[in-house]
Protein backbone atom coordinates (compact mmCIF):
# COMPACT_ATOMS: atom_id res chain seq x y z
CA UNK A 1 0.00 0.00 0.00
CA UNK A 2 1.47 3.51 -0.90
CA UNK A 3 1.22 5.91 2.22
CA UNK A 4 1.23 9.85 0.88
CA UNK A 5 3.61 11.70 3.13
CA UNK A 6 3.21 14.60 0.99
CA UNK A 7 -0.48 15.32 1.66
CA UNK A 8 -0.98 18.68 3.42
CA UNK A 9 -3.53 18.48 6.16
CA UNK A 10 -4.60 21.73 7.50
CA UNK A 11 -4.25 22.17 11.76
CA UNK A 12 -4.30 25.60 11.58
CA UNK A 13 -7.28 25.47 12.62
CA UNK A 14 -7.30 22.12 14.66
CA UNK A 15 -7.23 21.61 18.44
CA UNK A 16 -3.14 20.87 17.77
CA UNK A 17 -1.00 22.39 20.06
CA UNK A 18 2.10 22.83 17.68
CA UNK A 19 0.17 24.86 15.09
CA UNK A 20 -2.07 26.44 17.75
CA UNK A 21 1.20 28.17 19.72
CA UNK A 22 1.30 30.77 16.46
CA UNK A 23 -2.14 30.73 15.46
CA UNK A 24 -2.92 34.55 13.48
CA UNK A 25 1.34 34.72 12.83
CA UNK A 26 3.15 33.96 9.88
CA UNK A 27 5.21 31.35 11.48
CA UNK A 28 6.22 27.99 10.79
CA UNK A 29 5.73 25.52 13.73
CA UNK A 30 8.65 22.87 13.89
CA UNK A 31 8.99 22.56 17.53
CA UNK A 32 6.60 20.10 19.39
CA UNK A 33 7.27 15.95 18.70
CA UNK A 34 4.36 14.75 16.87
CA UNK A 35 4.26 14.69 13.32
CA UNK A 36 1.52 16.48 10.52
CA UNK A 37 1.15 12.94 9.20
CA UNK A 38 -2.38 11.67 9.26
CA UNK A 39 -1.57 8.40 11.65
CA UNK A 40 -1.87 4.90 9.64
CA UNK A 41 -5.11 3.80 8.22
CA UNK A 42 -5.38 0.47 10.72
CA UNK A 43 -5.34 3.02 13.25
CA UNK A 44 -8.20 5.15 11.92
CA UNK A 45 -10.49 2.37 10.94
CA UNK A 46 -9.96 0.81 14.45
CA UNK A 47 -11.12 3.82 16.12
CA UNK A 48 -14.08 4.58 13.86
CA UNK A 49 -15.37 1.10 14.53
CA UNK A 50 -14.86 1.62 18.29
CA UNK A 51 -16.49 4.81 18.24
CA UNK A 52 -19.61 3.07 16.69
CA UNK A 53 -20.07 0.87 19.29
CA UNK A 54 -21.04 3.88 21.21
CA UNK A 55 -20.54 3.05 24.61
CA UNK A 56 -17.34 4.35 26.55
CA UNK A 57 -17.41 2.62 29.85
CA UNK A 58 -14.62 1.42 31.74
CA UNK A 59 -12.26 -0.53 29.96
CA UNK A 60 -10.78 -4.04 31.27
CA UNK A 61 -7.31 -5.06 31.67
CA UNK A 62 -5.65 -4.74 28.10
CA UNK A 63 -4.94 -8.64 27.63
CA UNK A 64 -4.59 -8.35 23.83
CA UNK A 65 -2.26 -5.11 23.71
CA UNK A 66 -0.07 -7.24 26.46
CA UNK A 67 0.38 -9.80 24.18
CA UNK A 68 1.08 -8.15 21.29
CA UNK A 69 3.68 -5.82 23.12
CA UNK A 70 5.27 -9.53 24.03
CA UNK A 71 5.56 -10.22 20.74
CA UNK A 72 6.88 -7.22 19.59
CA UNK A 73 9.51 -7.15 21.88
CA UNK A 74 10.19 -10.75 21.18
CA UNK A 75 10.46 -10.16 17.56
CA UNK A 76 12.18 -6.65 17.32
CA UNK A 77 14.09 -6.62 19.81
CA UNK A 78 14.70 -10.90 21.11
CA UNK A 79 13.62 -9.21 24.62
CA UNK A 80 11.57 -11.66 26.71
CA UNK A 81 9.25 -9.66 28.50
CA UNK A 82 6.37 -11.41 30.88
CA UNK A 83 2.97 -9.94 31.21
CA UNK A 84 3.39 -9.26 35.06
CA UNK A 85 6.19 -6.79 34.63
CA UNK A 86 3.72 -4.60 32.23
CA UNK A 87 2.62 -1.27 33.95
CA UNK A 88 0.17 0.38 31.39
CA UNK A 89 0.21 4.30 31.48
CA UNK A 90 -1.69 7.21 30.19
CA UNK A 91 1.84 8.61 28.74
CA UNK A 92 4.97 8.26 28.87
CA UNK A 93 5.50 11.79 30.99
CA UNK A 94 3.98 10.33 33.72
CA UNK A 95 6.36 7.28 33.71
CA UNK A 96 9.16 9.76 34.48
CA UNK A 97 7.72 11.53 36.96
CA UNK A 98 6.68 8.18 38.83
CA UNK A 99 10.04 6.89 38.49
CA UNK A 100 11.69 9.34 40.15
CA UNK A 101 9.27 9.15 43.21
CA UNK A 102 9.46 5.44 43.40
CA UNK A 103 13.04 5.07 43.03
CA UNK A 104 14.69 7.85 44.88
CA UNK A 105 14.02 9.17 48.66
CA UNK A 106 13.54 12.90 49.14
CA UNK A 107 17.51 12.67 50.12
CA UNK A 108 18.99 11.24 47.16
CA UNK A 109 20.02 12.65 43.77
CA UNK A 110 18.88 11.62 39.57
CA UNK A 111 21.92 11.61 37.35
CA UNK A 112 20.34 13.30 34.28
CA UNK A 113 22.21 13.37 30.85
CA UNK A 114 22.15 17.50 29.28
CA UNK A 115 20.98 18.62 27.31
CA UNK A 116 17.83 16.16 27.61
CA UNK A 117 14.32 16.57 27.21
CA UNK A 118 12.99 18.99 29.02
CA UNK A 119 10.54 16.88 31.23
CA UNK A 120 13.31 15.14 32.55
CA UNK A 121 14.69 17.67 34.80
CA UNK A 122 11.47 18.47 35.56
CA UNK A 123 10.28 15.30 36.87
CA UNK A 124 13.19 15.75 39.42
CA UNK A 125 12.24 18.94 40.18
CA UNK A 126 8.76 18.19 40.65
CA UNK A 127 10.10 15.70 43.37
CA UNK A 128 12.15 17.89 44.89
CA UNK A 129 15.28 15.61 44.14
CA UNK A 130 19.01 16.95 43.69
CA UNK A 131 19.95 17.15 39.67
CA UNK A 132 23.30 15.50 38.89
CA UNK A 133 24.15 16.52 34.90
CA UNK A 134 26.01 13.94 32.74
CA UNK A 135 26.90 16.29 30.34
CA UNK A 136 26.68 14.74 26.46
CA UNK A 137 29.37 15.34 24.40
CA UNK A 138 29.79 15.41 20.74
CA UNK A 139 31.80 12.11 19.33
CA UNK A 140 32.29 12.74 15.08
CA UNK A 141 28.60 12.97 14.26
CA UNK A 142 27.05 11.63 17.31
CA UNK A 143 26.49 12.27 21.03
CA UNK A 144 27.25 10.60 24.05
CA UNK A 145 27.27 10.33 27.47
CA UNK A 146 30.48 11.74 28.62
CA UNK A 147 30.41 9.78 32.36
CA UNK A 148 34.28 10.93 32.88
CA UNK A 149 33.10 14.30 33.05
CA UNK A 150 29.96 12.97 35.58
CA UNK A 151 32.17 11.41 38.26
CA UNK A 152 33.41 14.74 39.48
CA UNK A 153 30.00 16.05 40.29
CA UNK A 154 28.81 13.22 41.91
CA UNK A 155 28.63 13.37 45.93
CA UNK A 156 27.01 9.59 46.68
CA UNK A 157 23.54 10.34 47.75
CA UNK A 158 22.85 9.55 43.72
CA UNK A 159 20.18 6.97 42.83
CA UNK A 160 18.99 7.56 39.90
CA UNK A 161 20.11 7.51 36.25
CA UNK A 162 17.89 8.59 33.92
CA UNK A 163 18.69 7.44 30.32
CA UNK A 164 17.03 8.75 26.91
CA UNK A 165 17.55 5.98 24.19
CA UNK A 166 17.62 7.07 21.22
CA UNK A 167 18.44 10.61 22.74
CA UNK A 168 15.98 13.69 22.62
CA UNK A 169 17.15 16.14 21.26
CA UNK A 170 20.12 14.73 20.01
CA UNK A 171 19.26 11.67 17.57
CA UNK A 172 21.72 8.98 18.97
CA UNK A 173 20.91 5.40 19.52
CA UNK A 174 23.24 3.59 21.51
CA UNK A 175 25.37 0.90 20.73
CA UNK A 176 25.29 -2.30 22.50
CA UNK A 177 28.59 -0.71 24.00
CA UNK A 178 27.70 2.33 24.80
CA UNK A 179 24.97 0.72 26.95
CA UNK A 180 27.26 -1.41 28.61
CA UNK A 181 29.02 1.89 29.73
CA UNK A 182 25.62 3.18 31.08
CA UNK A 183 25.26 -0.24 33.09
CA UNK A 184 28.61 -0.24 34.68
CA UNK A 185 28.34 2.83 35.77
CA UNK A 186 25.07 1.93 37.54
CA UNK A 187 26.62 -0.63 39.17
CA UNK A 188 29.75 1.20 40.62
CA UNK A 189 27.48 4.15 41.70
CA UNK A 190 24.60 1.62 42.84
CA UNK A 191 22.00 3.13 40.61
CA UNK A 192 18.56 2.33 39.78
CA UNK A 193 17.72 3.23 35.73
CA UNK A 194 15.15 4.47 34.01
CA UNK A 195 14.80 4.33 30.64
CA UNK A 196 13.05 6.16 28.03
CA UNK A 197 12.60 4.92 24.74
CA UNK A 198 9.94 6.04 23.33
CA UNK A 199 11.81 6.81 19.81
CA UNK A 200 12.71 3.12 19.29
CA UNK A 201 10.67 2.52 16.45
CA UNK A 202 12.53 5.60 14.42
CA UNK A 203 16.11 4.63 13.38
CA UNK A 204 16.82 6.77 9.72
CA UNK A 205 20.57 4.88 9.51
CA UNK A 206 20.33 1.57 7.68
CA UNK A 207 21.82 -1.18 9.71
CA UNK A 208 21.20 0.54 13.24
CA UNK A 209 19.12 -1.99 15.66
CA UNK A 210 17.31 -0.50 18.83
CA UNK A 211 18.92 -2.19 22.25
CA UNK A 212 16.44 -1.76 25.39
CA UNK A 213 18.46 -1.45 28.28
CA UNK A 214 16.69 -3.61 30.28
CA UNK A 215 17.92 -6.79 27.73
CA UNK A 216 21.39 -6.44 28.17
CA UNK A 217 21.33 -9.06 30.95
CA UNK A 218 19.50 -10.06 33.88
CA UNK A 219 20.99 -7.37 36.78
CA UNK A 220 20.09 -4.28 33.80
CA UNK A 221 16.96 -5.66 33.99
CA UNK A 222 16.30 -5.85 37.67
CA UNK A 223 17.81 -2.53 38.07
CA UNK A 224 15.60 -0.55 35.69
CA UNK A 225 12.45 0.39 34.27
CA UNK A 226 11.97 0.65 30.43
CA UNK A 227 9.34 3.37 29.01
CA UNK A 228 7.71 2.88 25.67
CA UNK A 229 4.98 3.85 23.46
CA UNK A 230 3.53 3.83 19.78
CA UNK A 231 2.63 7.74 20.34
CA UNK A 232 5.77 8.58 18.49
CA UNK A 233 6.02 6.24 15.79
CA UNK A 234 2.48 6.21 14.88
CA UNK A 235 1.48 10.37 15.67
CA UNK A 236 -0.89 9.61 18.47
CA UNK A 237 0.59 11.43 20.89
CA UNK A 238 -2.52 12.83 21.75
CA UNK A 239 -3.99 9.41 22.55
CA UNK A 240 -1.88 8.50 25.54
CA UNK A 241 -0.85 5.20 25.56
CA UNK A 242 2.42 4.29 27.12
CA UNK A 243 3.74 1.29 28.91
CA UNK A 244 6.64 0.69 31.82
CA UNK A 245 8.50 -2.67 31.61
CA UNK A 246 9.62 -3.61 35.66
CA UNK A 247 11.09 -6.71 35.66
CA UNK A 248 12.18 -6.42 39.22
CA UNK A 249 8.64 -6.76 41.28
CA UNK A 250 9.75 -4.81 44.75
CA UNK A 251 10.51 -2.03 41.78
CA UNK A 252 6.89 -2.62 41.03
CA UNK A 253 5.22 -2.25 43.74
CA UNK A 254 7.09 0.67 44.52
CA UNK A 255 5.85 2.24 41.11
CA UNK A 256 2.37 1.19 41.80
CA UNK A 257 1.92 2.41 45.20
CA UNK A 258 3.68 6.31 43.53
CA UNK A 259 0.87 5.61 40.86
CA UNK A 260 -2.34 4.77 42.86
CA UNK A 261 -5.03 7.43 43.05
CA UNK A 262 -3.08 9.82 41.20
CA UNK A 263 -2.38 8.42 37.72
CA UNK A 264 -5.44 7.21 35.55
CA UNK A 265 -6.01 4.12 33.69
CA UNK A 266 -5.46 4.67 29.92
CA UNK A 267 -8.77 5.34 28.48
CA UNK A 268 -10.45 3.08 26.02
CA UNK A 269 -9.91 4.76 22.82
CA UNK A 270 -6.04 5.23 23.51
CA UNK A 271 -6.02 1.50 24.07
CA UNK A 272 -7.76 0.70 21.01
CA UNK A 273 -5.27 3.05 18.56
CA UNK A 274 -1.84 1.54 20.40
CA UNK A 275 -3.64 -1.89 19.46
CA UNK A 276 -4.00 -1.30 15.79
CA UNK A 277 -0.60 0.20 15.49
CA UNK A 278 1.32 -2.18 17.32
CA UNK A 279 -0.86 -4.78 15.65
CA UNK A 280 -1.16 -3.80 11.77
CA UNK A 281 0.89 -0.41 11.25
CA UNK A 282 4.31 -1.94 10.27
CA UNK A 283 4.26 -0.91 6.56
CA UNK A 284 3.26 2.40 7.02
CA UNK A 285 5.86 2.73 9.78
CA UNK A 286 8.83 1.64 7.62
CA UNK A 287 7.65 4.52 4.79
CA UNK A 288 7.58 7.17 7.04
CA UNK A 289 10.87 6.22 7.87
CA UNK A 290 12.04 6.34 4.36
CA UNK A 291 10.30 9.50 4.05
CA UNK A 292 11.92 10.86 7.49
CA UNK A 293 15.26 9.39 6.54
CA UNK A 294 14.87 11.75 3.16
CA UNK A 295 13.81 14.86 5.15
CA UNK A 296 16.87 14.34 7.42
CA UNK A 297 18.87 14.21 4.46
CA UNK A 298 17.69 17.20 2.77
CA UNK A 299 18.05 18.61 6.13
CA UNK A 300 21.36 18.35 6.35
CA UNK A 301 22.28 19.38 2.91
CA UNK A 302 20.28 22.55 3.58
CA UNK A 303 22.08 23.38 6.69
CA UNK A 304 25.62 22.35 5.07
CA UNK A 305 24.69 26.08 3.23
CA UNK A 306 23.78 27.89 5.76
CA UNK A 307 26.94 29.30 7.54
CA UNK A 308 26.88 29.68 11.46
CA UNK A 309 24.79 26.49 11.74
CA UNK A 310 26.01 22.75 12.31
CA UNK A 311 24.47 19.47 12.81
CA UNK A 312 25.59 16.10 14.27
CA UNK A 313 23.01 12.84 13.18
CA UNK A 314 20.35 12.59 13.75
CA UNK A 315 20.59 8.57 13.33
CA UNK A 316 17.37 8.05 15.04
CA UNK A 317 14.05 10.47 15.81
CA UNK A 318 12.68 13.00 13.90
CA UNK A 319 14.31 15.69 15.19
CA UNK A 320 17.17 17.58 14.94
CA UNK A 321 19.41 19.54 17.52
CA UNK A 322 21.48 22.41 15.54
CA UNK A 323 24.27 24.33 17.23
CA UNK A 324 23.86 27.88 16.29
CA UNK A 325 26.71 29.07 17.95
CA UNK A 326 28.70 30.28 15.10
CA UNK A 327 25.43 32.37 14.15
CA UNK A 328 26.82 35.32 16.33
CA UNK A 329 23.72 35.96 18.08
CA UNK A 330 22.05 35.95 21.74
CA UNK A 331 18.91 33.92 21.03
CA UNK A 332 19.26 31.78 17.93
CA UNK A 333 14.96 30.47 19.15
CA UNK A 334 14.15 34.57 19.04
CA UNK A 335 16.69 34.91 15.99
CA UNK A 336 14.71 32.25 13.52
CA UNK A 337 11.24 32.77 15.09
CA UNK A 338 11.20 36.50 13.69
CA UNK A 339 12.11 34.99 10.45
CA UNK A 340 9.04 33.35 10.80
CA UNK A 341 10.31 29.41 11.74
CA UNK A 342 8.92 28.05 15.44
CA UNK A 343 11.92 26.05 16.77
CA UNK A 344 12.29 24.71 20.05
CA UNK A 345 14.36 26.81 22.54
CA UNK A 346 18.11 24.96 23.21
CA UNK A 347 17.67 26.97 26.85
CA UNK A 348 14.70 24.35 27.69
CA UNK A 349 17.03 21.12 27.02
CA UNK A 350 20.05 22.55 28.64
CA UNK A 351 21.77 24.90 26.01
CA UNK A 352 20.77 27.82 24.86
CA UNK A 353 23.48 27.80 21.64
CA UNK A 354 21.26 25.26 19.85
CA UNK A 355 17.64 25.08 18.58
CA UNK A 356 16.10 21.80 17.80
CA UNK A 357 14.59 21.19 14.84
CA UNK A 358 11.40 18.67 14.12
CA UNK A 359 11.03 17.74 10.50
CA UNK A 360 8.20 15.33 10.88
CA UNK A 361 6.31 17.36 8.39
CA UNK A 362 5.56 17.37 4.64
CA UNK A 363 8.98 18.35 2.29
CA UNK A 364 6.75 21.61 1.24
CA UNK A 365 6.90 22.39 4.92
CA UNK A 366 10.67 21.56 5.76
CA UNK A 367 11.65 23.56 2.26
CA UNK A 368 9.73 26.56 3.16
CA UNK A 369 11.02 26.74 6.85
CA UNK A 370 14.43 26.02 5.77
CA UNK A 371 14.16 29.10 2.93
CA UNK A 372 13.29 31.43 5.29
CA UNK A 373 16.19 30.56 7.74
CA UNK A 374 18.68 30.54 5.02
CA UNK A 375 17.07 34.21 4.23
CA UNK A 376 17.43 35.29 7.62
CA UNK A 377 21.11 34.62 8.00
CA UNK A 378 21.72 36.14 5.02
CA UNK A 379 20.07 39.68 5.78
CA UNK A 380 22.42 39.09 9.14
CA UNK A 381 25.48 38.91 7.20
CA UNK A 382 25.13 39.67 4.08
CA UNK A 383 28.12 38.07 2.66
CA UNK A 384 27.62 34.94 4.43
CA UNK A 385 26.97 33.18 0.94
CA UNK A 386 24.47 30.81 2.36
CA UNK A 387 22.27 29.77 -1.00
CA UNK A 388 18.47 31.06 -0.72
Amino acid sequence: MAFNFDECIDRRHSDSYKWQKYAGRDVIPLWVADTDFRSPPCIIEALRARVEHGVFGYGSSPTDLTEIFIQRMRERYQWEVKAEWLVFLPGLVSGLHLAVRALTAANEAVVIPNPIYPPFRAAARSAGREQRLAPMRRDADRWCVDFAGTDPALTGNERLLMLCNPHNPGGSAYRREELLQHLAFAREHDLLVCSDEIHCDLLLTPGLRHIPFASLDEDAAQRSITLMSPSKSFNIAGLGASVAVIPNARLRMKFAAQRAGLVPAVDVLALCAANAAWRGGQDWLAAQIDYLRGNRDRLKARLRDMPGLTLAGPEATYLAWIDASGLGVADPHAFFEQAGVGLSAGADFGDRRFVRLNFGCTRGVLDAALARMAQAIDRANPHSGSLT
